[in-house]
């Protein structure tokens, strides 16, 4: 019998859309700032630490 353990691992939209702003920005194709180039990367770990500032808030509320 095959097992399929697949983990679901990747690099997912967020960071295949920062890959390719970061290209565009090392080939001068865009001359956007770094923050900007690097803003789907951040709004992925705002919303990562969100969750888990909820998270922690919710454990010490029981």
């Amino acid at each position: 019998m095959k097992k399929d353990n697949h983990s679901g691992g990747g690099i997912g939209f967020c960071g295949a859309l920062t890959i390719a702003f970061i290209v565009l920005r090392l080939c001068h194709i865009v001359d956007w700032p770094w923050w900007i180039v690097l803003l789907p990367a951040l709004v992925k770990a705002a919303i990562i630490l969100v969750i888990f500032i909820f998270l922690v808030i919710a454990e010490l509320s029981d």
